[in-house]
């Protein structure tokens, strides 16, 4: 048994890579995925892999100092429960509860799954320590790794392996079946549109790539979420034939696109060119990853088209050009180069190694309790200074206790205002009571 935890994020970068991991793991181990992302509530029901979702600090469901012990002992509470001895950690930084997990069992092996990339912000002083304190690293390769410049790039502690996705030649459907499960007309154009909103520019980016498909005669545009501003005001320009459309794995059903707009994010580029999608590139400068280098480095190898993401004008004019059915043609017979995402396997097979490996590594007890200790203190003091958010205030019921794998019941779950507590589906009776134990210490039940 292996677990596949994640932090959350932008996007599913996170949640794509270990989904991509279980995989290719749930044929010879037993692989289980827990996130504090949202994008859980889709893995099981259409997977098939076991999955608990782990409420985030950000959701305030608990005083602060006490989500990491919280965290630990969720962690702890499922290794226990399957007998697992391998944690993976898929995140930007891995949290001090993660860490602690190794004080509490020290015969569990934990593995920082690192991805590559990095812009140059305070974090990269942390990674001497962070790095200091897991079993082992692993950095999922990147197809830019060449314009990689950051603080992780001359590191020389994590196994890189090929880039990781979840697009397959041989799973994903064919451009007929594919639309048909979208609902797309399939003697129309389509374009799928893969940008965030919610902020200001990132709402004027979402307009202004909008209105570059105005010209595009009878083009279907497909969304993966709402198009609308924080006051509930569309963005989509009028005469624009869009829909949403929710599904999971998107990456089976891209060839029903002719051409993508989409965020530079790890997850997204690594599907969208094996798929041979012709895609726009506009960058989401916040957070860690360097996805404008990731943009400069497609475009200058031909592969997408890159949209300055702080010039709306030609954010509109490049995704303009996607119309161009010879541009569009270059550009998938040059994504065909791309094809070599086997990085889910060769992770899988490192993870494994690890788990079946006799070998006791030298113990950093003292000063994995000490570094630990720190960076909780330090985490602490930055949101002091930097709050999260705030978000909608818990309801006083007690917590909800379950097992349901329904994504929709689950999303309407992790979204709601009571606290939500979900465990993998056959859980035992003592897993149940240790959880309904973990719950109260964390929430003052």
């Amino acid at each position: 048994m292996i677990i596949l935890a994640t932090s959350n994020g932008i996007g599913m970068g996170h949640l794509a890579r270990a989904t991509a991991v279980a995989e290719e793991l749930k044929n010879t181990a037993q692989p289980i995925i827990v996130s504090v992302a949202g994008g859980i509530s889709e893995i099981p029901e259409v997977i098939g892999i076991p999955c608990e979702y782990i409420p985030g600090k950000t959701r305030r469901w608990m005083p602060a100092h006490r989500w990491d012990r919280y965290f630990r002992d969720r962690l702890i509470a499922i290794a226990d429960e399957t007998g697992a001895k391998v944690i993976s950690f898929d995140g930007v930084v891995p949290y001090p509860g993660f860490i602690a997990t190794k004080l509490k069992r020290p015969d569990l092996t934990i593995v920082w799954v690192r991805r590559g990339l990095w812009q140059k912000n305070i974090l990269r002083f942390a990674l001497p320590f962070q790095s200091h304190l897991v079993d082992a690293i692993i950095e999922p390769g990147d197809i830019a790794r060449a314009y990689d410049h950051g603080p992780t790039s001359k590191r020389k502690d994590a196994i890189l392996t090929s880039p990781v996705s979840l697009y397959s030649k041989a799973r994903a459907h064919t451009r007929d079946d594919a639309r048909k499960i979208l609902g797309l007309d399939s003697d129309r154009p389509a374009v799928l549109v893969q940008l965030g909103t919610g902020d200001d520019d990132m709402n004027e980016k979402m307009r202004a790539a909008l209105g570059g498909l105005l010209d595009w005669q009878g083009l279907q545009v497909v969304l993966t979420k709402n198009p609308e501003d924080a006051h509930g005001i569309s963005l989509v320009p009028a005469g624009l034939n869009t829909k949403i459309q929710r599904y999971f794995p998107l990456a089976d059903v891209l060839a029903a696109f002719d051409g993508a707009i989409a965020a530079t994010g790890y997850n997204s580029v690594h599907e969208l060119l094996p798929a041979q999608i012709p895609t726009v590139l506009i960058s989401n400068i916040r957070g860690t990853d360097d996805q404008d280098a990731r943009a400069k480095w497609c475009h200058d190898q031909g592969y997408a088209l890159r949209a300055d993401h702080a010039n709306l004008s030609d954010i509109t004019a490049t995704v303009r050009k996607l119309s161009d059915a010879q541009l569009r043609e270059n550009l998938r017979n040059k994504c065909a180069e791309l094809s070599d995402t086997s990085g889910g396997k060769q992770i899988a097979e490192i993870l494994l190694g690890l788990a079946n490996s006799a070998t006791k590594k030298p113990s950093k007890r003292v000063t994995r309790f000490f570094l630990t200790q720190v960076i909780h203190k330090a985490t602490y003091l930055f949101r002091l200074v930097r709050p999260y958010k705030k978000i909608a205030i818990m309801d006083n019921k007690p917590a909800l206790f379950s097992q349901e794998i329904s994504a929709e019941y689950l999303r309407s779950h992790i979204k709601g205002n009571q606290r939500f507590e979900h465990l993998i589906d056959g859980a035992s009776k003592s897993y149940v009571d240790v959880r309904h134990q973990i719950a109260s210490k964390a929430y003052d039940l």
